[in-house]
């Protein structure tokens, strides 16, 4: 099978935070505001200032015998390594897959939704916790675990520190907000940003965009009318335009004419919309006169989505071949453990194990080609050695 023969580096992973994330890690001064988990009716619950925002259970559904909104109800009924970084490892022998690549749930996939619970600065100390945390995860197996840095968006210099600060304690990119101005910050083209990519670029680290990292829950909102069920199975498939709009953003901005030895990378945002996607950014970029409008942008937005954007993929069948052969040094392999969508799969899910997709759905391409894809380019973006 393909993970006997090469490395595999998962890009796309996420932990569920363990009931001690905060309380272990922030200043005693929030007090009862400090996030903690409560048990409620049977279900462990995260409680933040006093009032429930979510069930872990809903973030670790590997494995689970249903659909959300049902999950596991506790700790206990999760796959432990959903939230235990031993089990973490150990699963990831059992999966053959070298390394893995960490994000959050509880502050949003964005850390936005930390300023929903109070002030700025119980969202600054609780994005600080947070990363403090992935630090300790990750300890177990450094060359293994890879944390990525929760950014506090809305305070520039804050994020700054927090940056230099995380990537000192091995931190290998940051997770930045796809849709800032959902939080009435400055659109991501904005030079406002500037000091944030140019300290990630001097870290030497990767700028990556989770689907979802706006006001999720505000999208999901609309469309209930038609069921939990169904809204979700569409919102789900069309958070990939989402990451699409944050890849206009970054090209037709200039942000990546500004900072072209900074990598980005659009995360759990599917890869077979992108050769379209791009084409038509191609043919409209032409058709609207934008390099006489802007002569200094010197290459067509595939040229700088080869340079240096990359998407990540880990269910899709029909559209991946032509994407991965379109665009072989620009995709990455995912499974989104242990979350809805992963590819480690419950009774009641059409997904089947990473391995099992990786031979059914990449066993026809070259070597040259699922090296890059599995190994070689998430190597090189995230610090994996060799």
């Amino acid at each position: 099978m393909l993970f006997d023969r090469f490395d595999v580096i998962d890009v796309d992973t996420h932990v569920t935070e363990p009931p001690d994330t905060w309380t272990a890690r922030m200043p005693a001064k929030w007090g009862d505001a400090i996030p903690r988990v409560e048990r409620i009716d049977g279900f462990d619950v995260w409680m933040i200032n006093g009032r429930q925002w979510a069930k872990p259970g809903n973030t670790a559904m590997a494995g689970f015998d249903g659909t959300l909104p049902d999950g596991p109800k506790t700790y206990g009924d999760m796959h432990p390594a959903a939230w235990d970084p031993v089990a973490r490892v150990a699963f990831m022998d059992e999966q053959h897959i070298r390394a893995q690549v960490l994000y959050p749930n509880i502050g949003g996939f964005g850390a936005g939704a930390w300023l929903d619970h109070g002030e700025p600065a119980f969202a600054l100390d609780a994005v600080r916790a947070y990363n403090d945390f992935q630090t300790d995860f990750a300890s177990v197996a450094p060359d293994r675990l890879l944390p990525i840095v929760s950014v506090p968006f809305w305070d520039v210099a804050a994020s700054v520190a927090e940056i230099e600060r995380a990537v000192s304690n091995g931190h290998r990119g940051i997770n930045f907000c796809n849709s800032p101005d959902a939080y009435g910050q400055p659109q991501l083209w904005d030079r406002h940003w500037d000091p944030i990519w140019s300290a990630t670029r001097d870290a030497g680290v990767t700028v990556n965009f989770h689907i979802g990292g706006g006001r999720i829950g505000e999208q999901l909102a609309v469309g209930m009318d038609m069921g939990f069920r169904a809204n979700f199975s569409r919102m789900s498939s069309m958070l990939f335009a989402d990451n699409l709009k944050c890849m206009a953003d970054l090209i037709h901005g200039g942000v990546c004419h500004r900072f072209p030895d900074l990598d980005f990378v659009s995360v759990e945002s599917g890869v077979g919309m992108i050769p379209g996607a791009l084409e038509a950014f191609d043919w409209q970029w032409r058709n609207g006169g934008v390099a006489e409008e802007h002569p200094e942008y010197d290459l067509l937005p595939s040229e700088y989505f080869r340079r240096q954007i990359y998407g990540c993929f880990w269910y899709e069948r029909d559209a991946v071949t032509p994407a991965l052969l379109a665009y072989p040094d620009n995709m990455l392999f995912e499974t989104d453990f242990p979350h809805p969508t992963c590819q480690h799969p419950g009774p009641r899910t059409p997904a089947v194990e990473p391995e099992v997709y990786a031979d059914a759905a990449l066993g026809a391409l070259p070597d040259d080609v699922l090296r890059k894809v599995l190994v070689d380019t998430a190597a090189r973006l995230y610090g994996v050695a060799a």
